[in-house]
């Protein structure tokens, strides 16, 4: 059964049928799914949720689809794990990591979306899916699909890493580099989304797609004991993630699983491209576009992001703040989160670490408080991004006296 009553605009709230668009043809603002609350309320508890598949589809009512899942079954319902030696190191009281980098088929938090989107593309009667990605989106449109059977176009900037170029190709999909940024290739795939009429996850289909990535905040509030915690610390590259986790804590609020919401949601991004934390440090109106995207953190380079204003917005509501991290901060977050929790993330969660530990260190987080970090990607697939910068192994000859030579006297990659 579906909770689904159609789309709506964001801005001046224009009812629509359930179809595949995403722009207002009266404001030209973004649309969003509109649920049936009261129906789901009547159903959904937390016991049947916790009866329901591991996966991100235990939320299904909260999903923007009509029948069963058919797409991602095995996406979502990924660890918090609680941050001990990164705790005591920060002084911070209860930290948690939610490590989306793990458990995902792609290792990554665009399998949520992903999940979704496909499902509601085959829904729709789509053959044929695509999307204009910086990485992450490619690697699970281009597994999901394959595994799905619909024929598939990855567009990427021709400068991505090579670990997330490889992470596409092995799944065989048509991937196609565009020379140009993130959102130079996203406009010319707006152009092809016209003329051809295939499922844009973020383009025509994005008003659906979008909605999978309330599913990390639910599972930290499930994970939590059916509690919100005092803060998130998000990464932003196109600001839905951040828009959705507000939208996931008002939602259950809104159904009775949890009692209140505490929770502070708080936006990282890299100093390279920072359009929304900027506009909130800035306490902006307007999330100015950055022309040039410049950073390491090439997953989070969209320079004009398509909810940029209503991520803004969200911290704005929650209380939350902002700020950025520059290339070497990002490489140190990278490298201390490895160090202390064994849990090596990509560049967007580098950015996370090092956003939090200045929010930290300036008081915008209380270290009383109970924090959550969103881990998004996994550390195999910007590899780049750190070499030269953790040192190196230590060669020896296959004897102990060469070993106690020049190991046993101290030298290691760890004094490098």
């Amino acid at each position: 059964m579906s909770y689904v009553k159609g789309l709506k605009c964001r801005e001046c709230g224009h009812s629509y049928a359930k179809e595949a668009i995403y722009v207002c043809e009266y404001c030209f603002s973004s649309l969003e799914v509109d649920y049936d609350y009261a129906a789901i309320k009547k159903v959904l508890t937390r016991e049947k949720i916790e009866k329901g598949p591991k996966s991100l589809w235990r939320y299904r009512e909260l999903l923007p689809i009509d029948g069963d899942p058919t797409v991602g079954l095995f996406s979502g319902f990924t660890p918090l794990i609680k941050a001990t030696a990164l705790a005591k190191e920060w002084g911070v009281r209860e930290l948690y990591i939610k490590d989306d980098s793990v458990c995902h088929p792609t290792l990554s938090f665009k399998d949520r979306v992903v999940a979704v989107a496909l499902s509601k593309a085959k829904e729709f009667g789509f053959d044929t899916v695509a999307c204009a990605s910086t990485g992450n989106l490619a690697n699970s449109v281009a597994a999901h699909a394959a595994r799905a059977g619909l024929k598939r176009y990855i567009f990427i900037p021709a400068d991505l890493e090579m670990g997330k170029v490889v992470s596409s190709l092995i799944y065989q999909p048509n991937l196609v580099a565009v020379r140009g940024n993130y959102d130079e290739v996203n406009r010319l795939c707006s152009e092809i989304a016209a003329k051809y009429g295939w499922a844009f996850v973020n383009i025509n289909i994005r008003p659906y797609y979008a909605e999978g990535s309330k599913t990390l905040c639910y599972e930290i509030m499930e994970q939590l004991g059916w509690t919100t915690p005092d803060h998130i610390v998000s990464p932003a590259a196109g600001g839905s993630l951040i828009t959705k986790i507000w939208k996931a804590l008002k939602e259950f609020k809104q159904l009775g699983l949890v009692s209140e919401i505490k929770t502070r949601v708080h936006c990282a991004q890299p100093a390279g491209c920072s359009p929304i934390a900027t506009a909130i440090m800035e306490d902006a109106e307007m999330v100015r576009p950055v022309k040039k995207p410049n950073t390491i953190a090439k997953s989070l380079a969209i320079g004009n992001p398509a909810d940029g204003y209503y991520a803004k917005d969200a911290v704005k509501e929650s209380g939350g703040s902002a700020d950025l991290a520059t290339d070497d901060e990002i490489r140190e977050g990278i490298k201390l989160l490895a160090r202390t929790e064994g849990i090596f993330t990509e560049t967007a969660g580098g950015v996370t670490v090092a956003v939090a530990k200045k929010l930290i260190e300036a008081g915008k987080i209380p270290k009383n408080d109970s924090v959550v970090l969103a881990i998004t990607g996994n550390g195999l697939k910007t590899q780049e991004a750190v070499q030269g910068h953790i040192g190196e192994a230590v060669l020896i000859d296959p004897s102990l006296a060469s070993f106690e030579e020049n190991v046993k006297k101290g030298v290691s990659w760890a004094s490098k």
